[in-house]
């Protein structure tokens, strides 16, 4: 494997999603911030500044996924049907470096998306001059981006084998079933089927937990609901082996896939 190899995969990924105009989504998200905190103040008095500070981290979050699963999807696919994926395999590129030359450069886009939107963010906090601990919401940005890597290895294995249309799906509903893996497994614990509950408990130990990277209300409503720094540490961690854990089996699929 060679770094070098991964890293110009990366950076043509990287120029290609920028190209598309992708950075677009900074001026909507402002349009929207500001619009949100010109209008709040007349319909909620009391609490337009725990309502700006939960929709402004809620669209960063919102804009991130859209870009991994709309972009993310289609970066292998787009290269399988178009079949510039046999010149690429044919050079001294590997299938292992393809994908984490592919991953690392829509993680790049996502990073300088999210710093884009935060930058955003913060100054009009500041403009409306609302309270806020910046070090509890930049750890809540940074755990977003942490799922949205862990979404991004899903996006990509989808794409090795489905249709875009398909991957797009699978994408959306383990993102849906990552946030509700915990609500599942409580649910199964409700009823008196052993088997319903096996299966429950199944669904959660394959499905992301995503819940565990969903910092955003503890950043709003009050940093002493963090979970304690060995907690955070241990789910930063779980995010990371999930995304590797993703993107070995992309990488497996991949190396069996004829073309």
């Amino acid at each position: 494997m060679s770094l070098l190899r991964i890293w110009v995969v990366a950076t043509n990924v990287f120029k290609e999603v920028i190209r598309d105009r992708v950075l677009y989504l900074t001026g909507l998200y402002a349009v929207l911030l500001f619009a949100a905190a010109a209008l709040l103040p007349s319909v909620a008095a009391n609490a337009q500044d725990k309502i700006i500070l939960d929709i402004g981290l809620a669209g960063i979050h919102l804009m991130g996924l859209v870009v991994t699963v709309f972009v993310g999807t289609s970066l292998i696919n787009k290269e399988i049907e178009k079949r510039t994926v046999l010149v690429l395999i044919a050079k001294p590129v590997s299938r292992l470096e393809f994908i984490l030359g592919k991953h690392l450069g829509l993680s790049g886009v996502l990073a300088v998306l999210l710093g884009g939107l935060t930058a955003i963010y913060f100054g009009v906090l500041a403009l409306n001059q609302i309270e806020f601990t910046g070090f509890s919401l930049l750890l809540a940005i940074f755990y977003t981006f942490v799922e949205l890597m862990l979404l991004t290895a899903a996006a990509l294995l989808f794409g090795v084998f489905t249709s875009s249309l398909l991957a797009t799906l699978f994408t959306i509903g383990v993102y849906l079933m990552g946030h509700l893996s915990q609500d599942i497994v409580a649910f199964g614990q409700l009823t008196d089927s052993a088997l319903f509950q096996r299966v429950t408990n199944g669904m959660y130990l394959v499905l992301p937990d995503l819940e565990r990277l969903n910092l955003r209300n503890e950043a709003v409503y009050g940093t002493a609901l963090f979970p304690a720094p060995p907690e955070l540490i241990g789910d930063l961690l779980y995010g990371l082996l999930y995304t590797a854990l993703l993107l070995t089996v992309a990488v497996f699929i991949f190396a069996r896939r004829q073309f």
